[in-house]
């Protein structure tokens, strides 16, 4: 049976890993068994953006009026728009042609599936069923995750859309005139945000009492209060029941408190009631492999498995479910199979946006996750319209559409989370991340620091803290003076002294 050096599970982020296998010579072998460049690249943030832009100029010609100018929107190419998300997509071919011209390199098409602790099997594509087994010194788990389907009675009778599906033989060719939107999450507000832009007639249905229920209550019912003036929300309702009525196809969802049922009716069904392990599929018990309670593969700081030489990265961890988080683990992952000195995955400062109308932007804690970690805390709250940026973009005191910044921080001043809800999150969250990594540049002191002290602050005072902003010019007028301004906004939570106040103006 043949022997590989290095084997990885997925074409994503892992190609990182294995283009340095590939590098070094070794005997490297992939398996995938989908488009080559994972979840990202063909059914996920990339291809999910290139609708996104088009449904956030639509929102934004409508928000124009605001500051004296009309537009008329005349009409859509959906032909156009669907045309170059596939242009985007199609770049897996280019994937799949580099690697299928390495010379040290075998690529397995089809599902694979561990028979031992070092061997696997791959039910090879096509039309006969051929299985390959073979053995691997090293594996790197990067399998991604698929869809959670909700039980839901009578769902798979009637039919449904998922982003995998959506992203393939399901992808309309021209908006649905009704959708009825399953999941309050991530992709369910991108998504919805998406449709309703073009026309649909959009119904979220969220078990949960709020929709985006990882951020601030405060960004979350900012949300939803204006995703209320484009399509239906219900929180707190549990789809039950899918049936086809009179051509249209229809949800029964009943509310989680009150216990009374409802019947909506639309022209198709999207299910993104959040994401499921694949370890199952690839049956990582039989390699020895744990995972937890969700099935979710277990790894240590190192990225390492329960099983020696198996290491898992992305989605398959079910930590931070987020390309870039991915790609900081192969990072980690690469350095700790290949390098000298094993290195530690920290996510004291992951990173999201969420390309929904309005945008959000998050890092790190919220004020109850901070408080629950036992920290004290300030918090500063900031809106749009408090600078003239923001008053420019037509964004004024207490409108319904007046994004906000939140940020908050520790008794030190070393920012815990920011949390920014408005045009322009992502970048305006952005440099909050560098802040709060800055600390890892410092030089640290040998046995000095004081035990109570973390080694980055004795090292580095304003390593982490907002201090290089305080002391720094912001560009006026622009939105980056939400961000820098905010801290003049602080005030204690659950700390007992004054708070330090700062007006740049």
């Amino acid at each position: 049976m043949e022997t590989f050096d290095l084997v990885v599970i997925g074409s994503g982020a892992g190609l990182s890993v294995l283009n340095t296998g590939i590098n070094m010579g070794l005997k490297c072998a992939l398996v995938e068994n989908s488009k080559m460049g994972g979840t990202c690249l063909n059914r996920g943030c990339i291809p999910s953006k290139i609708l996104v832009y088009p449904a956030d100029v639509i929102r934004e010609a409508e928000h124009a009026q605001k500051v004296g100018l009309e537009f008329i929107f005349k009409d859509f190419d959906w032909d156009l728009i669907s045309q170059r998300m596939w242009n985007q997509i199609d770049q897996n071919k280019e994937i799949e042609e580099g690697l299928s011209n390495v010379p040290n390199l075998k690529v397995y098409r089809g599902n694979g599936e561990f028979t031992g602790k070092y061997g696997i099997q791959v039910r090879m594509q096509g039309e006969e069923e051929v299985i390959e087994k073979f053995n691997g010194k090293r594996f790197v788990i990067s399998s991604g995750a698929r869809s959670f389907i909700p039980p839901i009675n009578n769902l798979d009778e009637v039919g449904y859309v998922t982003s995998e599906s959506f992203f393939g033989d399901k992808f309309p060719k021209k908006p649905w005139k009704s959708m009825i939107m399953v999941g309050g999450g991530v992709i369910a507000a991108e998504f919805s945000h998406i449709f309703s832009a073009f026309g649909t007639n959009v119904t979220i249905v969220e078990m949960l009492p709020k929709l985006l229920s990882t951020e601030e209550p405060e960004v979350s019912d900012f949300v939803e209060q204006n995703f209320k003036k484009h399509m239906e929300v219900y929180t707190n309702h549990r789809a039950i029941h899918a049936d086809i009525k009179k051509g249209y196809k229809r949800i029964t969802i009943k509310d989680q408190i009150t216990g009374e049922e409802e019947e909506i009716d639309a022209e198709e069904i999207f299910i993104a009631t959040g994401l499921k392990s694949n370890a199952d599929i690839l049956k990582v018990e039989n390699a020895g492999i744990e995972t937890d309670e969700h099935g979710w593969i277990k790894t240590n700081e190192y990225l390492e498995t329960s099983a020696e030489s198996i290491w898992c990265l992305g989605d398959a961890n079910g930590k931070y479910q987020f390309r870039h988080k991915a790609n900081y683990e192969a990072d980690i992952c690469t350095n700790n199979i290949f390098g000298e000195e094993k290195k530690k995955a920290d996510y004291a400062s992951v990173p999201w946006a969420i390309y929904t109308h309005p945008q959000i932007g998050h890092v790190g804690m919220t004020e109850a996750q901070a408080i629950k970690a036992g920290h004290k805390i300030y918090i500063a709250k900031r809106h749009y319209s408090f600078v003239a940026k923001g008053y420019a973009m037509g964004f004024e005191e207490g409108s319904d559409d007046d994004g906000f910044v939140k940020l908050v921080v520790d008794k030190s001043y070393r920012i815990l989370g920011a949390h920014v809800v408005g045009p322009h999150a992502a970048i305006l969250v952005q440099p909050f991340v560098y802040l709060m990594n800055s600390g890892f540049s410092c030089n640290f002191m040998d046995d000095e620091s004081d035990e109570h002290i973390p080694r980055v602050a004795s090292a580095c005072p304003e390593g982490g803290t907002f201090m290089p902003i305080y002391h720094s010019m912001v560009i006026h007028p622009s939105l980056n003076e939400v961000t820098g301004w905010a801290i003049g906004a602080l005030r204690p939570v659950n700390i007992k002294t004054k708070p330090h106040h700062y007006y740049p103006y």
